[in-house]
């Protein structure tokens, strides 16, 4: 019988399902941070269970960690009571954990990919939204809840349903000056952030196929922002010559095997699907969102939505109030909004592509960030990314711009450390949600593309980035 990739990693997990379809699924990788995996733990001691396969288990601070200054430690309790309980947990549970001393820290869903802890095939979960991500390399990864973490440590499985299962395919040839975050803006501009709610998502087409592993990842990272349970994209040799030479990934003969079966991880061609959707992506411009969700997005030379022409009440209202969430005035062009900062970096963005992308863009136009720009951050995703980074001498880039360069971590991405928005900042951000106060309390997000956000930064306004430079490429 033909199947999805969806179907054929999830069928080959499955350890036994219910005539009601609940199945009891075996999880091959656990990913755990200090934000959600506290309360699991807790109640595994309460309740005196072991953890039930340490090994398949990988722990990162990555949350709460300060990016600058981390030799005086954490400041706010909360989140110094936090990293230290997953520091203590793991030891006390014999599980890898990569904390801010180790050279391996950084984002778990850069991490785990880069070190070939997620490899294609496998089952792969996490406390975190964005565990998606790591469906680019052929895996099966979605984020859970408290309650579950406290499961799969336990049982080494998860108690769940199958996803409907949903194509995007992305016809045409990405222009030049897109990148694989304006492909990821434009779908869920077609679909909506509920849209693909209750689907697994495979992403499909000659521009899929084009795209280097770290723009795969930016994609199906953002497959959850249209409320997909995972995005997927099948093996091939852009995959495996990613994962080839990966520390924890097989050697020798091992890996030929290993190989050999991973290329069957690909859908069948009469495979079917519940939902079908195409993108022809010849015409795409660069990408910004406006307002307070994903979907709120248009191309840089678009305006402004005005809520009066919006037929759906519904949608009416919710233009109206992101408009003044966000204080922008309908029609308003996207070129003429100033921003106050920058941020370049998050599990969408933080790779050294995304980095190269942006600092081709600097060391290009030449000059700094404008002077209305307060502060312009880029934050590598992992300690390996920030080494490679110098090496390039990236980071020289980003300083003689205006740039502060700091040490990895989830940054601004959300306000749950010390890089954040103040109320009524406007940040022209690479991360993967625009949300009312994702970055800072009162303030306003932009999401673009690593390119476009380096020409935000010089311009102090939103800008199309072929405007500044001859861009030549890149994800």
């Amino acid at each position: 019988m033909s199947k999805t990739l969806y179907e054929k990693i999830f069928d080959s997990h499955a350890v036994r399902t219910d005539a009601d379809g609940t199945t009891l699924l075996y999880i091959d990788r656990h990913l755990l941070n200090e934000v959600t995996s506290p309360q699991a733990f807790e109640s595994l001691r309460h309740e005196r269970r072991p953890v039930w396969r340490p090994r398949a288990n990988l722990a990162v601070a990555d949350h709460n960690v300060p990016t600058t200054a981390r030799d005086l430690g954490i400041v706010d309790s909360i989140s110094r009571i936090q990293v230290d309980a997953l520091r203590e947990n793991c030891q006390r549970n014999d599980i890898a954990h990569y904390g801010m001393e180790d050279v391996r820290q950084g984002i778990v869903h850069v991490v785990a990919p880069e070190l070939g802890a997620t490899l294609p095939g496998m089952t792969i979960v996490c406390g975190d939204s964005h565990t998606s991500t790591h469906g680019a390399l052929g895996a099966l990864a979605f984020g859970i809840g408290t309650s579950e973490i406290e499961h799969v440590l336990a049982t080494q499985t998860l108690v769940t349903r199958r996803s409907r299962t949903m194509r995007v395919t992305l016809n045409g040839v990405l222009p030049v000056g897109c990148s694989a975050k304006d492909l990821a803006l434009a779908v869920i501009g077609m679909l909506g952030t509920a849209g693909a709610t209750g689907y697994a998502i495979e992403f499909a087409g000659p521009v899929v196929r084009a795209l280097s592993m770290e723009g795969r990842m930016t994609l199906c990272n953002m497959s959850i922002e249209a409320g997909a349970r995972a995005g997927l994209i099948a093996v091939d040799d852009t995959t495996l010559d990613y994962c080839r030479t990966r520390e924890r990934a097989p050697r020798g003969e091992a890996w030929d095997r290993a190989a050999c079966v991973w290329r069957n991880l690909r859908s069948d061609d009469d495979a079917r699907f519940d939902t079908e959707h195409s993108l022809d992506v010849s015409a795409l411009a660069p990408q910004v969102t406006w307002g307070t969700s994903p979907e709120m997005v248009t191309a840089i030379h678009g305006r402004v939505p005005d809520p009066t022409d919006m037929e759906d009440a519904g949608r009416r209202a919710s233009y109206k109030r992101a408009l003044e969430y966000m204080d922008l005035q309908a029609l308003t062009p996207i070129e003429a909004i100033a921003i106050d900062k920058v941020f370049i970096g998050s599990c969408t963005n933080g790779r050294l592509e995304d980095l190269r992308a942006a600092a081709d863009v600097l060391r290009t136009a030449g000059g700094r960030i404008a002077p209305n720009v307060r502060l312009a951050l880029a934050v590598p995703g992992s300690q390996q990314v920030k080494r490679e980074a110098q090496a390039l001498g990236l980071h020289e880039v980003f300083i003689d711009a205006g740039f502060e360069w700091r040490e990895p971590g989830c940054s601004m991405c959300l306000a749950m450390n010390a890089d954040r928005l103040e109320p009524g900042e406007r940040v022209a951000s690479t991360s993967n949600r625009n949300f009312e106060g994702r970055q800072g309390a009162g303030g306003r997000s932009h999401l673009v593309s690593p390119a476009m956000a380096a020409a935000a930064a010089l311009a102090g306004r939103f800008v199309d980035v072929r405007k500044i430079v001859k861009v030549t490429g890149g994800q």
